[in-house]
């Protein structure tokens, strides 16, 4: 059986100052304390460790082998110890995260560049996904976490609200509305209105739609054949107007501007985690609402949402 760590750690000390009440000064304790601790590390290795007088103490030829040898055996113990703290903490592992393709621009990479820098050990990837396939991934464990715009459905998940913006609209710079700070739903129900593809995220499809749901006349909605094009070109015939939520403004395409929508609801991003967390999960929820807070992402809401306000799915 091996020796306690505790005397083994005890014998290195003595090795070092070749006296005992020396190394039981240094170490903290009575020196017969010491010395019992001696007597039984020697007992249970079945050897001899020291030779001692009155004056000193003497490596015998197992004694210095031993302290020759131990110090980077406790120095793997401790790695150990400190790996499996660390998995104990969600800090250690492969974190494979899914988002959607809207919350890509600014939300999503905020989030995963804080946890690859807050958890050296974890290893993080993250990929784009169909928003109704993030929720039911995440519930099976072929991913550790989604991004969402919107509160999507699903069973065995717990969603965490992550972010609240303003909806407005994107469009050209030289559109007829670019010069109001802020545009009336009416008036941008004039213009053809670009959806993105429903089936893409029904939930902020029927959202957006939802706002110009009592204009008169019925808007002209369209939804474009490439439902993620990075130039927006159908914006640029300084007419068409795509309703977003205000991360838009950090991945605008050259020409083009984004302005609020006056009275309209925002639009959420949420953190989803499966229904039975493990510390990789709570390390995530911790992460993200310490971003979240920072980042002034929900500036109208305590971060105690994150227990008493988050919502399970099914």
């Amino acid at each position: 059986m091996a020796p306690d760590t505790v005397s083994l750690r005890y014998f290195l000390v003595l090795a070092q100052e070749l006296n005992f009440t020396r190394a039981a000064a240094r170490i903290g304790i009575a020196q017969p304390a010491l010395s019992a601790r001696m007597r039984r590390l020697e007992s249970e290795l079945g050897t001899s460790l020291l030779v001692r007088n009155t004056r000193s103490v003497v490596l015998t030829t197992a004694g210095t082998a031993l302290a020759e040898s131990a110090p980077p055996a406790l120095a793997a113990l401790d790695r150990a110890w400190d790996t499996a703290r660390n998995a104990g903490a969600g800090e250690l592992g492969t974190l494979r995260i899914g988002y959607s393709l809207s919350t890509g621009a600014e939300t999503a990479p905020a989030l995963v560049d804080r946890l690859i820098r807050s958890s050296p050990g974890l290893v993080v990837g993250a990929v784009p996904m169909a928003t109704p396939e993030i929720s039911p991934t995440v519930a099976d464990g072929r991913i550790d976490a989604g991004i969402t715009r919107g509160e999507q459905p699903g069973r065995g998940v717990r969603r965490f609200l992550l972010r609240r913006m303003r909806v407005g609209v994107l469009l050209a710079q030289h559109h007829p509305l670019a010069e109001h700070p802020e545009i009336e739903i009416a008036d941008a129900a004039t213009y053809p209105l670009r959806l993105p593809d429903r089936a893409a995220n029904p939930v902020v499809h029927d959202q957006l739609s939802a706002l110009f749901h009592d204009t008169r006349p019925s808007p002209r909605f369209h939804t474009p054949a490439v439902s993620f094009d990075m130039f927006q070109r159908d914006l640029r015939d300084g007419l068409t107007l795509a309703p977003a939520g205000e991360a838009a403004v950090t991945a605008l395409a050259a020409g083009l501007t984004w302005r609020p929508l006056q009275g309209a609801p925002g639009l959420t991003i949420h953190l989803v985690l499966p229904r039975e967390q493990s510390p990789l999960h709570r390390r995530i929820r911790t992460i993200a609402k310490t971003l979240a807070h920072e980042l002034h992402w929900l500036p109208d809401q305590a971060p105690e949402h994150w227990t008493a306000g988050s919502r399970p799915g099914g």
